[in-house]
């Protein structure tokens, strides 16, 4: 048996964030986790419907694990990956880090973890691993899934090696911070520019503000669109306000974080963007609002409202990143 101390499992709302929260907190910086979303410029959106898809899929963020990618480069952070297709070996990476002191993050498939409450497969989930025995592991997960639990090793190990959108080959990670740390408030600035450059350059139109105008046109055709659409429309929903979000797909994250930066930054733009973030933050939750409405009732007016409120969206986010592009 081997278990790193120290380690605290605070009340988060995303999988990536809390795990970077544990692995950051044991190299000695403690940042709250909308700040730690925002320095790794989290957010993003995608309209993503693939051929084989049973339903439209909207996220709110970048893919698994740039977020961690980002921020280990704006803070200077030494982010050591290992990824193999070898069970044996993938075992051996983690628990050579936790033999050493020191906790890991793993990237999984959530769908096999002994106490997931929702058994659904999604491979860009991210915990950290601070102890194990001869039969379990013991992680840390967000707030909603427990956070700090335990899981078999056998049950880890299907995670870890699940294959499928999103997943990687077995990814475990740390992170170790510089012998003179860089100043992560003189990072905010670059990381909210970067943030808003990505959104509003997206090369596809399913991505940044124009994949919400898109959203916007094709959510009022989702009840035609679903197999099941007291099922489907209401799951939808859930996902966007209580799937690891934070609520309202990640916007009240960002809100938070540019909110924290006002208190660190006197600036007029910034203080605008937060403003326009806290503004979409209610029209998103108004979006799952009608479109579980939808589900429930067959009601498709709810789903036009939902498409005009996320046209309005499109351009709200549009001018708000555009504002924070200035910084």
């Amino acid at each position: 048996m081997a278990v790193v101390e120290g380690v605290e499992a605070r009340g988060t709302h995303h999988c990536e964030t809390t795990a970077l929260g544990v692995l950051l907190r044991h190299e000695g910086l403690d940042l709250s986790e909308p700040m730690l979303f925002g320095l790794g410029s989290g957010l993003s959106f995608v309209y993503w419907d693939a051929k084989g898809m049973p339903f439209p899929f909207l996220g709110g963020r970048v893919r698994p694990f740039d977020l961690t990618r980002n921020l280990a480069a704006r803070l200077g952070l030494t982010l050591a990956t290992e990824e193999t297709t070898s069970p044996r070996k993938a075992w051996q990476n983690v628990a050579a880090q936790i033999d050493a002191g020191r906790p890991v993050g793993l990237q999984l498939d959530c769908y096999h973890l002994d106490y997931f409450r929702s058994k659904v497969h999604f491979g860009g989930h991210v915990v950290a691993m601070y102890g194990y025995d001869d039969h379990d592991v013991h992680l840390v997960d967000t707030e909603q899934q427990g956070g700090a639990v335990r899981t078999s090793r056998a049950a880890l190990a299907r995670a870890r090696a699940e294959r499928g959108p999103m997943t990687a080959r077995n990814r475990s990670f740390t992170l170790t911070a510089p012998a003179h740390p860089l100043s992560w408030q003189d990072r905010i600035v670059p990381a909210i520019r970067a943030c808003a450059d990505a959104f509003l350059a997206a090369p596809i139109a399913n991505l940044g503000h124009r994949g919400i105008e898109k959203a916007g046109k094709k959510v009022p055709g989702w009840l035609q669109r679903a197999a099941d659409p007291r099922q489907d429309l209401p799951q939808a929903a859930l996902l966007m306000e209580r799937g690891g979000t934070g609520g309202a797909l990640f916007r009240a994250l960002y809100r938070d974080f540019l909110g924290e930066c006002t208190h660190l930054i006197d600036d007029r733009d910034l203080r605008a963007g937060h403003r326009m973030y806290a503004e979409a933050a209610v029209l998103w939750t108004q979006v799952s609002a009608l479109i579980a409405k939808a589900g429930e009732s067959g009601d498709a007016g709810c789903l036009r409202q939902a498409g005009a409120v996320l046209h309005d969206l499109s351009r709200l986010e549009q001018d708000a990143m555009q504002v924070l592009s200035r910084l």
